[in-house]
């Protein structure tokens, strides 16, 4: 009988991409059964509490709060590279109204609002919305700006809004490391064969869609809430990269320092507990 190996990640067209292969059957799972399932980010966050899930997509800013059910497996995550999330509003505003605005972000686990903090230097008032919702919240005056993150950050200005900061552009000319965003997590005590066993699954998924970019894109694109196929290629390609297939020492030291930065500021719990796996 297969082992089954339950696995969420995220409703966005990058993840999807990453899993395509995965959630279609088409690579060798060495043996495992994988049940794979899509669900946002902060709803998995606080999932992670439960640690139900064999592998689960979490927010790096959620990772020290996880640390004692999950650590980080080596490949599936996703970094911005010189962009990121963005904070977007309905008209230009100065840089320093980000420390009082009254902000709509994807959740308050989420890596973008940990950046967001950090950039501003403030942590102003800020309420959780729908990552899908939060555009048409800003749009409609809900809030005075938004923290945007998946295909939003490619798509804001169809709603007649301004871009006023790139984290992830941010994060580089602060630190001149990319943006750790997302990660696989796998939980804790499996038996390190398995481990080992699941981390090459899921290198191998990725890697199947690199190699079948036009079928991983037509079934990515059905997690991009109606963007169109340039779109959704110019998407993947941000956050699906060589950081993806493996960490390398210079993602895990971007987490670290991303990390160690929310830590000394207040916002993210010790992140020493952190560990890497796979």
């Amino acid at each position: 009988m297969s082992e089954v190996v339950r696995l969420a990640h995220s409703p966005d067209p990058d993840d999807a991409f990453m899993f395509f292969g995965l959630a279609k059957g088409l690579v060798d799972t060495e043996g495992l059964e994988f049940r794979v399932e899509a669900a946002d980010v902060e709803a998995l966050n606080a999932r992670g509490d439960a640690a139900d899930l064999e592998v689960t997509a979490a927010s790096v800013g959620a990772m020290p709060a996880l640390a004692e059910h999950y650590k980080i497996l080596d490949p599936g995550a996703s970094f911005g590279v010189g962009y990121g999330p963005i904070v977007v509003a309905r008209e230009e505003l100065p840089l320093a109204a980000l420390r009082t605005a009254r902000v709509a972000i994807p959740g308050f686990r989420t890596s973008a609002w940990l950046a967001y903090r950090l950039a501003v230097g403030a942590e102003p008032p800020a309420q959780h919305v729908e990552f899908s919702e939060v555009l048409d919240a800003v749009a409609a005056g809900r809030f005075d700006v938004g923290v945007v993150i998946h295909e939003g950050q490619l798509t804001f200005a169809d709603q007649g809004l301004v871009r006023l900061l790139d984290l992830g552009e941010w994060w580089q000319r602060e630190s001149g490391l990319p943006l750790p965003l997302g990660v696989n997590a796998i939980r804790r005590g499996l038996d390190p064969d398995l481990e080992r066993r699941i981390a090459r699954v899921v290198r191998r998924a990725i890697q199947y869609g690199l190699d079948h970019r036009p079928a991983a894109l037509e079934y990515a694109r059905g997690f991009g809430r109606g963007i169109g196929r340039e779109r959704a290629d110019r998407f993947v390609a941000m956050y699906v990269n060589d950081l993806t297939l493996s960490l390398g020492e210079r993602g895990r030291q971007a987490i670290r320092e991303f990390l160690g930065r929310g830590h000394a500021a207040g916002w993210v719990a010790d992140p020493r507990g952190v560990e890497f796996g796979g």
